[in-house]
């Protein structure tokens, strides 16, 4: 369920764009972003950081591609998103001494300090690497491009999901029955 709800706001895109274009599509991820933290946040009472900063990012560059008739905007938002995840990962880390997957996710996982150093550092790559791409394909691809990399490119992030799932499986502590 919850993939469908993270999916959908994408899916729509897509097909509002195949079938009018890149403006009505960006009006259409705009609205599916805020029935979709809707629904993030009837069913878990609140939205995380980057939920929040997720709807805001679009609907931010959602208005400017709308209002400036500039798709350019709706293009550049993943790779603001995913700079910014990247940069605050790794001032906190770094700069700070403070883990942020850790303060977040500690006391649902319990793992050894090296593990979430590692996975601080896997997601800080992976958010900088995420953000080039993008920037690549919505600097030199086309519109149409652009929105199949955003569809197709999908796999990323379950890719690199599904390998965080398997690295952490293998370091979780076992509970004592």
């Amino acid at each position: 369920m919850r993939l469908l709800i993270d999916f959908f706001p994408i899916a729509l895109f897509f097909v509002a764009y195949k079938w009018h274009g890149i403006y009505a599509a960006t009006a259409v991820l705009m609205a599916a972003t805020v029935v979709q933290m809707g629904l993030i946040y009837a069913i878990d009472r609140r939205l995380q950081t980057v939920q929040k900063v997720t709807l805001l990012l679009v609907l931010v560059f959602g208005a400017l591609t709308l209002t400036l008739q500039d798709e350019r905007f709706i293009k550049w938002k993943p790779t603001v998103l995913y700079g910014a995840m990247a940069l605050a990962l790794a001032a906190a880390l770094w700069g700070w001494k403070k883990n942020i997957l850790q303060v977040l996710l500690g006391s649902q996982l319990k793992l050894p300090a090296p593990v979430w150093s590692r996975l601080a550092v896997a997601w800080i790559g992976y958010c900088a690497f995420m953000a080039a791409l993008n920037a690549c394909v919505a600097a030199y691809f086309s519109t149409d491009a652009w929105v199949d990399f955003k569809l197709w490119g999908y796999v990323f992030p379950v890719l690199f999901l599904v390998g965080q799932g398997l690295y952490v499986a293998r370091h979780l502590k076992d509970d004592p029955a």
